[in-house]
């Protein structure tokens, strides 16, 4: 098992990261103070682990609450944040009853949301099951659910005690969803670590047959760029976690736009840091060969590098709601050079209609 930390001034916790951790209860142990355990996850995932987690916690004491939410990003909404109230209050837990969260990154947002604010916030434990979670979305506080005019746009900055990521689970992941994941590993690399982006590159074929010595090192390599992010700029105040957007500001577009759930989340994020390397090119902060290395690195993972077809007025409508806006006027995330990205705000809505025309496979109107 490998272990990064968090070190947040006020509370700092672990990322435990190894085979086998969702059914240990001396993992699970250190993190339940109270006498009950609410496990939340989908019912895709229920019948592979959720005895698994349950019977760990039993193990030590603890009275279970086991909540199955519908399987997708469509749900990640305010009736699935209804429902974990609901069978809580049925059945009557307390300020310290503990969540887990047990799924991808829609169950870790939803479930992390609801520890948020229930009661005025309890603790929770994520346990990702998905790579894109073990690398990304478990890691740094941010929950939420979406609202059907924007992605992510309800929510709270709320820590777990901890994160416990079951490399094993990775195994029982469909490719869709593993290459998903490897998305948000290539995006830590393109914003923070070039030399890790070589390495990627050169250990590219081990990644696609799960290697498992490869991907634990490469998880536990991307959480520490992300915990170190977050400790430097918890609450994205400082612009320095704004960064981890990368392609997201497109992305979420994207994923806006085609419905939730028909690009997966890492789908998106791959077209849009292609995206976004492609108008750093243009801007003449990057070569064409850099741009080419994305997309090549990202085409190998068999992952999207292009836009789907859709209008760019509506793409440049929900990406003028993104969280990283000021007055209204579209903020992205753009590369200085390959592990250096930048903030590029106020970009202008015709320039960036004409760049998006030019990459759209939908005549303008």
């Amino acid at each position: 098992m490998q272990t990064v930390q968090v070190s947040l001034a006020d509370r700092p916790y672990p990322i435990h990261i190894g085979p086998h951790l969702m059914g240990s209860a001396d993992a699970l142990k250190p993190f339940i103070s109270g006498t009950t355990v609410a496990v939340v996850t989908n019912e895709t995932l229920a019948p592979l682990f959720l005895k698994r987690v349950s019977d760990s916690a039993r193990a030590l004491g603890k009275q279970v609450v086991e909540i199955i939410l519908p399987d997708g990003e469509a749900f990640k909404t305010a009736e699935s944040l209804d429902t974990i109230y609901s069978v809580m209050l049925a059945a009557k837990c307390d300020r310290k009853t503990t969540i887990l969260a047990l799924g991808g990154g829609v169950i870790g947002d939803v479930a992390g949301y609801a520890a948020a604010t229930y009661q005025r916030g309890i603790p929770f434990v994520q346990m990702p099951t998905t790579l894109l979670a073990q690398v990304d979305s478990s890691v740094g506080g941010k929950t939420a659910i979406n609202h059907p005019l924007g992605k992510n746009m309800i929510g709270a900055f709320y820590q777990p005690q901890a994160v416990l990521s079951d490399t094993a689970a990775l195994k029982s992941l469909p490719p869709r969803e593993y290459a998903s994941g490897l998305a948000e590993i290539i995006k830590h690399a393109l914003i923070f670590d070039a030399p890790h982006l070589a390495e990627l590159e050169r250990d590219v074929d081990k990644l696609i047959t799960r290697d498992d010595d490869t991907l634990a090192r490469v998880i536990a390599h991307s959480c520490r760029i992300k915990a170190d992010v977050v400790k430097r700029d918890e609450r994205e105040t400082l612009g320095i976690r704004a960064l981890l957007n990368l392609g997201h500001t497109f992305g979420h577009a994207i994923e806006t736009e085609m419905g939730y759930g028909a690009w997966m989340h890492g789908e998106a994020v791959a077209a849009g840091c292609v995206l976004a390397a492609e108008l750093s090119q243009e801007l003449g902060h990057i070569s064409t060969a850099d741009v080419t290395r994305v997309r090549a690195l990202f085409t190998a993972v068999r992952l999207p590098i292009a836009l789907p077809e859709c209008d760019p007025r509506k793409l440049i409508a929900h990406m003028q709601r993104d969280k990283k806006n000021e007055g209204g006027a579209v903020t992205l995330v753009l590369l200085k050079r390959l592990g250096e990205a930048y903030l590029y705000r106020s970009v202008a809505e015709d320039r960036l209609l004409e760049f998006l025309q030019t990459r759209s496979a939908v005549a303008d109107a």
